[in-house]
């Protein structure tokens, strides 16, 4: 078990996990949202390298439109 904080919230995951599968497991679509993991934004081409471990540090911002 891991523990890692999501967007200011303390969460735990099984083990370790790459970015993309817990963004899918979230139904999350990784066209629409940028990543800041422990301190550093992720570039999109990038998001399959990153994996999540115990005491990191996530923020997802989610893109929206409008007018």
């Amino acid at each position: 078990m891991i523990r890692l904080q999501i967007n200011g919230q303390a969460r735990e995951l099984e083990g370790p996990t790459p970015l993309l599968e817990f963004l899918k497991a979230k139904e999350i679509d990784p066209r629409y949202i940028v990543v800041e993991y422990n301190g550093e934004i992720v570039r999109r081409n990038a998001y399959e390298t990153v994996t999540l471990n115990d005491g990191d540090v996530l923020e997802l911002v989610h893109m929206m439109g409008g007018g």
